[in-house]
C-alpha cells in the first residue's frame, strides 16, 4: 500500500511542480475582484512611514480600465556592480522598476501568474526631494520615466493598489 502511494504521489509532483506561482498581485484579483472592475477609483501610495515624525504620503489616483493575470516569465533582477539599490540613478531605478516582479542572484528563472492592473491617472502629488530619485515610481511628476498627465494609462501590479477613499 504505501509503494502505490508513494508511486501515486511521484505521478503527481510533476504536475504541480510546472504549474506557475500564484504571485500576491494576482491573488488579490481573485480575492477581492469588486475592487478592480473597470471604471473603479484606485490609489497607489508611496510615503507615509514613520510614528512619530511621519514621511509625506506621495500618490497617483485613477480608475481602473483592465485587470488581468499574465503567465511572466521571471529573471534576475539587473543589478548595478558596486552599487546598492540606494545608490542607483533614476535611470538605474527605473531600468530595475520595469524588470519587477525578477529573481535574487542565484534563483533559476520561473514562470509566475503576475496580477496586472492598467489604471487611467486622474489626479498625483509626487516628490520633489532630490533624495526621492530612488526611492519610489513616483518623482518629479513623473510615473517612473513617463510625465504624468490626466489620461495617461499605467500599468501596475495589483497588490500595490488600493481603493479610493472618500
Amino acid at each position: 500500500m504505501r509503494a502505490f502511494a508513494l508511486v501515486l504521489g511521484l505521478l503527481v509532483l510533476p504536475a504541480v511542480a510546472d504549474e506557475a506561482v500564484l504571485r500576491p498581485s494576482a491573488g488579490l484579483l481573485f480575492k477581492y475582484p469588486e475592487l478592480l472592475n473597470r471604471g473603479t477609483c484606485v490609489v497607489y501610495r508611496e510615503g507615509g512611514a514613520g510614528w512619530i515624525m511621519v514621511e509625506p504620503l506621495y500618490y497617483l489616483k485613477g480608475e481602473v480600465v483592465a485587470a488581468d493575470i499574465n503567465l511572466r516569465h521571471l529573471k534576475q533582477c539587473p543589478a548595478v556592480p558596486g552599487k546598492t539599490i540606494e545608490q542607483y540613478s533614476r535611470a538605474e531605478y527605473v531600468e530595475y522598476v520595469r524588470a519587477t516582479p525578477c529573481l535574487a542572484p542565484g534563483e533559476a528563472p520561473r514562470d509566475e501568474q503576475v496580477g496586472s492592473v492598467r489604471v487611467r491617472v486622474d489626479a498625483w502629488e509626487t516628490p520633489h526631494q532630490r533624495k526621492a530619485e530612488n526611492a519610489g515610481r513616483l518623482y518629479r511628476g513623473m510615473f517612473l520615466d513617463q510625465p504624468l498627465r490626466r489620461g495617461l494609462e499605467i500599468e501596475l501590479e495589483a497588490d500595490l493598489l488600493g481603493p479610493c477613499t472618500p
